[in-house]
């Protein structure tokens, strides 16, 4: 997630994360339908959404429930396993490339084709891609290729044509992408829908009418999207027909109901109605972290404090590093996720969290190689807090933490007003709870001080996280700039993007420079969830980045 991608998960992960927070530990994904599932030749599954659909388009979409349907209809060249690793899709089988990793050629399998029954070819993909770029699009997920496929920062800056994209169909089953720099992580971003393949006749022929209701989208994944009207609280997936791997999908439907409160998620499951529960709140995670259904997830979501430096133009308090350092450092972070979140989040101590990188010599996690970066400390807090505010001339703060208007984000808020001011003497947090879309706005703006943020996986790698606060960057919004840091992320683009063990150093050493040096932001929890599924739901998978889930793989077996 990156440029504009703080909309995208977080659209809805933001603030549904502490609307419906939970959190837990990976493992296999279980669950069934009720009702009209029936019996085990059924096959089919009921389950439960907490947010409509907002676009079927997958080049505009920036929210996860969009992205959990593309997860189900769509294809790219490659799509993820049960393990969360990138295995070739509509790739047949792994590309030709070349020496210095700047170009990629892929074949398309000749199998694939559309729900319509076109056949996906490359030029599907280019149109995709160069669609994707074009400034006229408005697609807030470029910024994935800025940097990444050949000419596509001067594209999105209008300084190119989209038809100068370093992506060329040879021929309708060969495609041949040619890149800025080496991507170590590249099967990862092709994975993502942004990166899929489009119809560009059918887009064409819909023109503003495609992606606003299942009548005006096409498929070529396992599932098609059926009944949706473009804003309701129901939809269906049905099984693609003209799927290569249809054979191997054994789900016929799933019946998918959005649910806005955790109780009436409950009570569906409870009465047979649902077959799986979205993430449950705080209050139900507690109440069945121990229930036979239980299962628990560990997220790639970092959630954090976002200190803003630059308010209106003018410096903030949060300019002063000290004043950062010492709110950093005086909150309870265990505390907060074991009574606020209650749902298996774990406390962080850096931005990167567990299981998304590891190093290329030895394997090792990218959380543990950087160890705790800012822990809590009160003490030290303290310390640091005065020296700013003698540094500030003053002997006392008004500071506003906003954050959304939801039930456990208002406690969230309380927690943190309560802990900062016992803490830093001189203190006054003043609370600012508004609707969502409300926040995003302020944050855009840069109308804030302290915010309650988070952030989850764009692809499996340490930079989804770290080039999100270089100076100007899409998603920064802090004001934050350290010339060092800056030079760092480029470094691990550019320079050492063949060399895997500089970059990992290099990666390294600039979470150190903005969480440890400059505390520019504050680390909190790495978050998770706590779901219920029936036992008779077998083989449902969660993923760390993309989509949610994938259904390809589920059978009932009553």
């Amino acid at each position: 997630m990156k440029k504009s991608k703080f909309y995208l998960f977080t659209a809805i992960a933001l603030s549904l994360a502490l609307v419906l927070s939970a959190c837990g530990a990976g493992s296999d994904k279980k669950s069934s339908s009720n009702g009209d599932s029936g019996s085990k030749n059924d096959q089919v599954l009921n389950m439960i959404e907490t947010a409509e659909i907002p676009t079927g388009d997958p080049t505009l979409a920036t929210d996860a429930a969009s992205f959990n349907v593309f997860g189900q209809t769509l294809e790219g060249l490659y799509t993820l396993n049960d393990k969360d690793v990138p295995v070739p899709a509509l790739a047949e089988g792994k590309p030709t490339i070349s020496e210095d990793g700047k170009v990629y050629t892929f074949k398309i399998r000749k199998d694939a084709k559309w729900s319509n029954g076109d056949p996906v070819t490359a030029k599907d993909f280019v149109f995709s891609w160069r669609r994707a770029v074009d400034p006229k699009t408005g697609a807030q997920y470029a910024y994935m290729f800025a940097g990444v496929v050949k000419n596509a920062t001067e594209i999105m800056g209008g300084k190119a044509k989209p038809d100068q994209l370093g992506v060329e169909a040879v021929d309708d089953n060969t495609l041949k992408v040619t890149l800025e720099n080496a991507v170590p992580y590249l099967d990862s971003l092709l994975a993502f829908a942004t990166f899929a393949p489009l119809n560009e006749k059918f887009v064409t022929e819909k023109g503003d009418k495609f992606g606003t209701n299942s009548d005006n989208m096409l498929s070529n994944g396992p599932f098609e999207l059926k009944d949706w009207d473009g804003t309701g609280l129901t939809w269906k997936y049905v099984k693609n027909e003209n799927y290569y791997d249809k054979a191997n999908v054994k789900l016929k439907e799933v019946h998918v109901q959005v649910a806005k409160t955790p109780n009436t998620a409950i009570n569906l499951y409870n009465t047979g109605k649902t077959d799986i529960t979205a993430a449950l709140s705080a209050e139900y995670a507690k109440q069945y972290q121990n229930n036979k259904d239980a299962l628990k997830m560990v997220e790639s979501s970092s959630w954090y404090l976002k200190f803003n430096q630059v308010r209106n133009g003018k410096k903030t308090p949060l300019a002063n590093e000290n004043i950062r350092k010492g709110l950093a450092m005086a909150f309870d972070k265990k505390a907060y996720t074991d009574t606020i979140l209650s749902n298996g989040s774990f406390p962080s101590n850096g931005l990167v969290p567990k299981g998304v990188a590891k190093s290329p010599t030895d394997g090792k996690d990218f959380r543990d190689a950087s160890g705790d970066l800012l822990t809590t400390d009160k003490a030290k807090a303290k310390e640091y807090w005065e020296k700013g505010l003698k540094e500030l001339g003053v002997k006392s703060l008004t500071l506003e933490l906003l954050s959304d208007d939801t039930e456990n984000a208002k406690k969230t808020s309380e927690f943190f007003q309560d802990q900062l001011q016992r803490s830093l003497p001189g203190l006054t947090l003043k609370l600012t709870n508004v609707p969502f879309k409300i926040r995003i706005q302020k944050q855009d703006k840069q109308d804030y001080e302290i915010q309650m943020a988070g952030w989850g996986a764009d692809y499996l790698d340490s930079m989804t996280y770290l080039d999100l606060f270089v100076t100007n960057g899409g998603n920064n919004k802090t004001g934050y700039s350290n010339k060092k840091y800056d030079q760092l992320i480029n470094d691990a683009k550019v320079k050492y993007g063949n060399d895997l063990e500089k970059r990992w150093e290099t990666l390294l050493q600039a979470e150190k420079i903005l969480v440890q040096e400059d505390a520019a932001i504050a680390p909190i929890y790495q978050r998770g969830h706590l779901k219920l599924i029936k036992p008779y739901v077998k083989g449902f998978e969660e993923h760390l980045f993309g989509p949610d889930y994938t259904l390809k793989n589920v059978t009932i077996e009553k």
